[in-house]
């Protein structure tokens, strides 16, 4: 006897329900109706040609791409996303999203180069991924001094531009000063001296920066607010301005702006307006507790090119406002 299209959609649905959604095996099943293996295959056929089933792969990397995609569209910069386990450390995301902008660094070097480096736990992480790329006429400079009243800070950041110099055979340039003056005057008298001049000359042709964002409140600490560079007088000059985060030592609130911050007119770093004139401004941020100060940056425009792990990246994008662009 002929079975009925209705009976057989049925037959298909029971079956596809008990295959696909209990795993149960196709010998279960035919024991189950009273009817053969093959006659299950063909019943889970008709299932998925008639439209009662359909299947769906969900592609990591699509995924990423689209939040790729959103993140440039919200902010106009070019991102890209380092994925990691649900239940990756902070150190493991660290390490992830530090491989990936290795790769990016790395594509963007050219010979006739000046790349500005700003010392931090990022550019750490950063460092042992990078690979080999030989150029000529490269050169690396320290944007932000690294001194502080207990260390030089010379040999930390020596290394990183030791680093930097290996992997590019790049000529290299430390920037031997406090990190923050305790007088602007003090910082004023010595950026007048030609030693510390010619340093300034060299950060002001750069044409990549590449540095990560200090955050007060990150869930791993950024070495500006641990490392003995800040006294608690400062520390509370910073919750009083409302700084969510800082980049080479210059300090920034939530939605862009630095005006009023008495600490950076003590910073050796560059200042806000410095750090936008530069063409190519490559951040690298990873963790969700970074996110105030991500957002602070991209709403100061100090940032063309993100690499940045998956937590964080949806963390931004939920609900941050139109930040923006970099100029």
């Amino acid at each position: 006897m002929a079975i009925s299209p209705e009976s057989r959609a049925q037959a298909a649905l029971g079956a596809a329900q008990a295959y696909y959604l209990q795993h149960r095996t196709m010998e279960a099943i035919a024991r189950e109706m009273r009817i053969s293996r093959s006659s299950v295959s063909r019943l889970l056929s008709f299932a998925r040609e008639s439209g009662l089933v359909e299947i769906t792969l969900h592609s990591p990397q699509i995924a990423r791409s689209r939040l790729e995609e959103a993140l440039a569209d919200r902010f106009g910069i070019s991102v890209r996303v380092a994925q990691a386990p649900v239940r990756a450390s902070e150190a493991e995301r660290l390490e992830r999203t530090a491989q990936l902008a290795a790769g990016a660094l790395a594509a963007a070097v050219r010979p006739e180069l000046t790349i500005g480096i700003a010392w931090g736990a990022t550019l750490s992480a950063l460092v042992r991924h990078l690979p080999s790329k030989p150029t000529h006429d490269t050169h690396v400079v320290q944007m932000n001094g690294a001194m502080n009243p207990q260390t030089s800070g010379l040999s930390y950041a020596g290394e990183l531009l030791d680093r930097f110099g290996a992997a590019f055979q790049a000529s290299l340039h430390q920037f031997p000063v406090p990190a923050i003056f305790d007088d602007p005057a003090t910082k004023r008298a010595m950026w007048r001296e030609r030693s510390v001049r010619s340093v300034l000359d060299i950060q002001a042709r750069v044409g990549l920066f590449v540095f990560g964002l200090g955050a007060p409140g990150s869930d791993m600490p950024s070495h500006v607010y641990t490392g003995g560079y800040l006294d608690g007088d400062d520390v509370v000059e910073l919750e009083r301005a409302g700084v969510v985060g800082d980049c080479a030592t210059v300090f920034y609130r939530e939605d862009g702006t630095d005006d009023g911050i008495e600490l950076n007119t003590r910073s050796s770093g560059p200042s806000l307006d410095a750090i936008r004139t530069i063409p190519h401004r490559l951040c690298i941020a990873s963790g969700r507790s970074k996110r105030e100060s991500l957002l602070g940056a991209l709403a100061a425009g100090l940032i063309t090119e993100l690499v940045l792990d998956e937590s964080l990246a949806r963390e931004v994008l939920r609900g941050a406002p139109r930040a923006r662009s970099g100029e």
